[in-house]
Formats: structure tokens, C-alpha cells, sequence
């Protein structure tokens, strides 16, 4: 097969499960080109191989002083369309409903051909979707797709509501490459952010609002007072510089370290002790899911898709969204009680490998886009 794919280039869940899965399905012999503004996050050296893929080509861009904001769409679905017939792609792979759903559906009609798959990751239902200026232009996004895909259950579920559509929607879940997320147990790695007798909590996000990074840090702050602890917050976005100051109001930025956006986020993850997720909306939890597979129980919310992911009192521990009382109380329990700590810690990996392994989950999306070609 000869697949397209369009996708955001950020550090976000959806565009690094879509790097991730052409990176998959170039390895199982297809042929994968990336539409996008910029080279994904998670497309870094080394990721592709020569002659294999994925290929990336990038959108063009136009400036014109009569457009008064930029249009991902057109630029995107001119691209596309270039790479349609210059390659002949069967089907267009798009990652979020608008733009990337709406710029395949015009290079399609454009083109005349490929078919076109939409994985719905989240926000483009909950918050760009419902939005009264997008809702009935992602509406005819999802209803014009001749496939549908969403990373969990609540995804899904929730798609129909807000859109008052009755469609098929095939739920495939995100996965985890667990050889390269897993347990580093060298010590000197883990000294470089925190001493062997502190907790090291970790949270990975793009810092939308959200993600309630505030959440994190007044979390962090309460177990801080209880024992020695270190907290690294991975990423960037609105939000950090809020969390920064938060930090330092409650006298625990010496403890607290933002290390931005960086590709390899299993290097630190491999290492934490808990990871820590009060997002008040997740479709899925991603980065939860690769924090499992290093062996690291989880305290998140209890919201959207998490519950699929995370297993209450096994894999970690699920609160309230807000109550940072009883994530603290939860991070504590788990972090006092080796016992606990170390039983979550294996189921979550079990988790990890037993459900969400590429093996498992790759297949269902062969299967997609084979029954899309049929």
C-alpha cells in the first residue's frame, strides 16, 4: 500500500502517535509519505531508514497581504494533492479532523482519487469540534471520511453525541513501543535529577489548559511536605510559565525542574518514580501509557478515556478531576508502601505489553485501511 499521512509536527499525543504508526507500518513494508508543516517531533535521526521511510514532505506556505491569518487547509491539501500524484497513494492517513480530515477530503476531490481514514485523538472533538465557529465544518469532516478511527471508547462515544451522528467509528487505542519505553535501572542516570532517597514524580504535556499543570505542581508541593522529592515537568506550551510561578509562591521550585520538549522522553521516564496526569480532559493519555511501560504507576484524573488506560488501584490511582487533596494522598500511599509501589509498577508494564503492544495494536489499523482498499 501506498499511504499518506497528515498529521501535527508537535510533541502532542496525536502527532506522536502518528509518527510513531508510519514509522510501524513503513517497517511492515508500505509505503508512508508525511504531509505537514514541519518534520514530526518523533521523526528524528535514526527513526526512518533509507529507502524504507517514512518520506516527508513538507506544506507550502503563501503570504499574501489580502489573507489575514494563514490557511493550514488549502496549503496542506495542496501538498497532499502534489504527493497523490506524484506517488500515486492509495489512502490518506489524517490525524484530527480539522485541518488535516478537511485538507485530505478536498485533495481527494481534487485528485480524484485515494480514499480517506480519520483518527479522531480528542481535541478535535471536545474543544475545536464543539466550537460553535468549527462544529458543523468538522461535522462534514468526519461525515465525508470513508473511514472513521478513535483512540478509545469515550472518544467515540463522545463524537456522537456532540455531533449528533449515528456512524460507525472503530475504536483502535494508541500503543506503546515498550523496548524502547522500560525500566532504567542505572543509578547514575537517575542522580543527575534527584538523590536515592528522593521520590522522583514526573508529568509530560504541551501545557494547554487542560493539562491543569497547576494541578502538578500544587500536587508536588503537598507531597513535598510529607518526604524528600524532585519533579521534572517535560514539555511546553501556554501554561508553563503559570506553573513557574506557581512553583515559586509555594517554595518548591528548587525541587522543580522544566526541561522543555526533548524526542526521548523514555530516558526520563525510565527513571520516575510516579507520574503524575490531573488533565480535565484526556481522550486517551498517552504519555501515561508510556509511563506504564517504564514501570511507573500513574495518579491521574478520572477523566475521558484515562479510566481505559489506567486501571483504578492496579496500575495507578484515579481522582477526582480538582482534587489535588486526594492525588496527593494517593502519590503519598504509593510512594511510602514499597509493596504497592512495586505491584503497581509491574502491572502497569503488564498493562503495557499485554494490551497496548504495537504487535496488538498496528494490525488493527493494516486491517483498516485494507478493508478502506477492498
Amino acid at each position: 500500500m501506498k499511504i499518506g499521512v497528515l498529521c501535527h509536527s508537535g510533541a502532542g499525543g496525536s502527532g506522536v502517535v502518528a509518527t510513531e504508526l508510519a514509522l510501524e507500518v513503513a517497517r511492515a513494508g508500505h509505503e508512508v509519505h508525511i504531509v505537514g508543516s514541519s518534520v514530526p517531533f518523533r521523526l528524528g535521526a535514526g527513526q526512518g531508514m533509507l529507502g524504507q521511510g517514512p518520506y516527508f514532505h513538507q506544506v507550502n506556505t503563501y503570504a499574501y497581504a489580502l489573507f489575514e491569518q494563514p490557511y493550514p487547509e488549502l496549503s496542506a491539501a495542496n501538498t497532499l494533492t502534489e504527493v497523490i500524484m506524484e506517488h500515486g497513494l492509495d489512502l490518506t492517513h489524517a490525524h484530527y479532523a480539522i485541518p488535516h480530515a478537511t485538507a485530505a477530503i478536498h485533495a481527494r476531490a481534487i485528485s480524484g482519487r485515494t480514499r480517506v481514514i480519520t483518527t479522531l485523538h480528542g481535541t478535535d472533538v471536545t474543544l475545536v469540534g464543539a466550537d460553535p465557529s468549527f462544529l458543523h465544518s468538522t461535522r462534514h469532516a468526519i461525515l465525508k471520511s470513508d473511514t472513521v478511527t478513535a483512540v478509545s471508547q469515550f472518544l467515540a462515544d463522545q463524537t456522537r453525541d456532540v455531533f449528533g451522528i449515528d456512524i460507525p467509528i472503530r475504536v483502535i487505542y494508541n500503543f506503546v513501543d515498550t523496548e524502547r519505553f522500560q525500566r532504567n535501572p542505572d543509578p547514575g542516570v537517575r542522580a543527575r535529577f534527584a538523590h536515592p532517597d528522593e521520590a522522583l514524580l514526573v508529568h509530560v504535556s504541551n501545557f494547554r489548559p487542560v493539562k491543569r499543570a497547576a494541578d502538578v505542581i500544587e500536587t508536588f508541593a503537598r507531597v513535598a511536605s510529607e518526604l524528600p522529592a524532585r519533579l521534572l515537568m517535560i514539555g511546553d506550551g501556554p501554561e508553563r510559565l503559570a506553573a513557574f510561578e506557581l512553583a515559586q509562591r509555594l517554595g518548591v521550585i528548587g525541587r522543580v525542574q522544566f526541561l522543555g520538549s526533548f524526542p526521548e522522553v523514555q530516558s526520563v521516564l525510565g527513571i520516575a518514580d510516579l507520574f503524575l496526569l490531573p488533565s480535565s480532559k484526556e481522550s486517551f493519555g498517552l504519555a501515561a501509557l508510556e509511563a506504564m511501560a517504564c514501570e511507573v504507576p500513574v495518579v491521574a484524573a478520572r477523566a475521558g478515556g484515562i479510566p481505559e488506560v489506567v486501571v483504578d488501584g492496579v496500575t495507578g490511582v484515579l481522582a477526582e478531576i480538582g482534587d489535588v487533596d486526594a492525588m496527593a494522598h494517593a502519590a503519598l500511599n504509593i510512594l511510602r508502601n514499597r509493596d504497592v509501589y512495586l505491584s503497581m509498577g509491574r502491572a502497569a508494564r503488564r498493562r503495557a505489553v499485554e494490551v497496548f503492544h504495537p504487535s496488538l495494536i498496528v494490525p488493527d489499523y493494516l486491517d483498516a485501511y485494507a478493508q478502506l482498499l477492498k
